[in-house]
């Protein structure tokens, strides 16, 4: 059996519900993006509390009416230093840093970038960002391989929706969309050069449509899950290293196709887009709904449990500490820390991690796409 207790409560500063949320891989932090403008609040989530530490943006103009590629276009990229308290923001044109000293522009950043995406290398030396700030032609064929300490741009692979690192190390995920299908693109990561650069690998996975959300990796690394689409609320999940595919489903009602009707365009978007974690347990996955619950979903059991932990308000948004707990957003603008207790017999499997070893088997079953080919040309 597995417990869930609200250890810690905070309303958001601005009272609007947040709509995406990133942890630190490896500190009590989390970053919270903001449903109403492009702005990212910071909190601390340590010793079982939830403390705002600062904001980036927080004067800008609200989203209004936008939506579509608009919206999207000034939705602020986030990513974390795998080591320090240190967040970059990109956002309407400009690349934030924030830590907890105060905020600075990133300098030393082509003028022309307007990054959509971004990740950090190993070590926190290398920014991986997209699209590329070179040709804008290429801009999207291509991404931009930033040596932090020179300045020093190079063309890195075409990518587009972040990028998920294996807990194993040397192994990242992303994704490279187009309408009619988006290419899930596994890579090496060169720790030889510098900047650290990404091999792409011939084996993929290949998803229906496009408008998937960033792939997240399970803790023991045994699991891939991708939320997507631009057309319904979609979820699936494969095992690694075989990426069989383990579980395929729509949340809510499936689309009815076009022309759609009003009635379902609500119901989808009353889900959030990103309400997926997994924990600390192996094989699970949690999953956030409209109605304030959090499913827990037994991945070898197919066994699914509901945990009401909002009271009827909606999940906005959904992540996990590095430590296992469960950060959940609310519809009605609060955050919430969940602390997540299971029986023995569901935590003895996490310890004996595999997963510098599935990387290797991963790696040993595939081989790197020649930079010379193709990848540099290909149209999004």
């Amino acid at each position: 059996m597995t417990d869930v207790e609200a250890v810690a409560r905070v309303r958001v500063g601005s009272g609007r519900p947040v709509e995406q949320l990133v942890c630190h891989p490896r500190l009590p932090l989390v970053a919270g993006l903001d449903s109403e403008r492009p702005a990212v609040n910071v909190w601390s989530c340590e010793a079982g509390q939830l403390h705002e530490l600062g904001s980036v943006g927080a004067e800008s103009s609200v989203y209004g009416d936008t939506v579509g590629w608009t919206r999207m276009k000034r939705t602020p990229a986030v990513t974390w230093h795998p080591d320090q308290p240190l967040l970059l923001v990109a956002v309407e044109g400009r690349v934030v840093q924030w830590t907890p000293t105060g905020l600075c522009e990133l300098e030393g950043l082509p003028p022309t970038a307007c990054y959509r995406s971004l990740a950090f290398g190993p070590g926190g030396r290398t920014l991986w960002a997209s699209p590329s700030s070179g040709d804008e032609d290429l801009a999207w064929a291509i991404s931009d391989v930033v040596d932090l300490a020179s300045g020093t741009v190079t063309a890195g692979p075409r990518w587009d929706t972040g990028i998920a690192e294996h807990p194993g190390g040397g192994l990242v995920v992303t994704l490279a969309s187009d309408q009619g299908a988006t290419l899930g693109l596994f890579a090496r990561v060169d720790h030889e050069t510098m900047p650290a650069a990404m091999r792409v690998l011939r084996r993929a996975l290949i998803l229906d449509a496009d408008g998937y959300e960033t792939p997240i990796f399970s803790a023991d690394g045994r699991h891939l899950a991708i939320r997507g689409n631009a057309y319904e609320n979609s979820l699936e999940v494969f095992e690694f290293p075989s990426l069989h595919r383990v579980l395929a489903t729509t949340l809510g009602e499936p689309s009815p196709g076009y022309p759609y009707p009003r009635e379902w365009l609500e119901q989808m978007r009353a889900w959030s887009r990103h309400n997926i974690a997994f924990g600390a347990l192996p094989g699970v996955l949690w999953v956030g709904t409209p109605t304030g619950k959090l499913v827990e979903v037994d991945l070898e059991s197919r066994h699914a449990v509901e945990h009401d932990v909002l009271a009827g308000s909606p999940v906005s948004a959904l992540g996990v500490t590095r430590t296992g707990e469960l950060v959940v957003a609310s519809g009605s603008g609060d955050l919430e820390l969940l602390s997540v207790r299971a029986d023995f017999a569901k935590t003895q499997g996490t310890h004996g991690s595999t997963s510098e070893a599935d990387v290797a088997a991963f790696l040993h079953a595939t081989s790197e796409v020649p930079e010379d080919g193709g990848w540099r040309h290909t149209s999004s």
